[in-house]
């Protein structure tokens, strides 16, 4: 269980910088002039939270927990990606289907950042993960 825990706080940190990064590079870039008019001005923060509690549970147990069991980290880096790739090919794809306004190229951008997010992240935790957790 420790394990598990240390993964979650390593992977979510990963993930959490990462992500940062990509968002505010990316929204005067990309977003804002694709998606202005249905963009807020300001992220609303518990659904931001809740998403990345949720979201870092789901890399950990399919991605960092599969790759400690078999330690490989080419593991966490595969079902990383592929998680990511599902995970915002369902909120991008069903934007672009339900939602005036909303851009192809956006989807694109968006399911290939998940990927390569969510497979590093990944890939990052599990190294983190065995490290810290021979330490401690």
């Amino acid at each position: 269980m420790k394990t598990y825990f240390i993964g979650y706080l390593a992977t979510g940190l990963v993930l959490f910088v990462l992500d940062a990064i990509w968002l505010v590079s990316m929204t005067k870039l990309l977003y804002r002039p694709l998606l202005g008019p249905i963009l807020l001005d300001t992220a609303k923060l518990a659904p931001a939270a809740l998403f990345y509690f949720i979201y870092v549970f789901g890399v950990v147990f399919f991605a960092v927990a599969p790759a400690l069991a078999s330690g490989r980290w080419t593991t966490a880096l595969v079902h990383g990606a592929l998680f990511g790739l599902v995970a915002y090919a369902t909120y991008d794809l069903t934007n672009q289907a339900t939602l005036k306004g909303w851009s192809g190229v956006v989807s694109l951008a968006d399911m290939g950042w998940g990927a390569v997010l969510t497979g590093s992240a990944a890939t990052l935790g599990f190294f983190l993960t065995r490290a810290i957790a021979k330490v401690i």
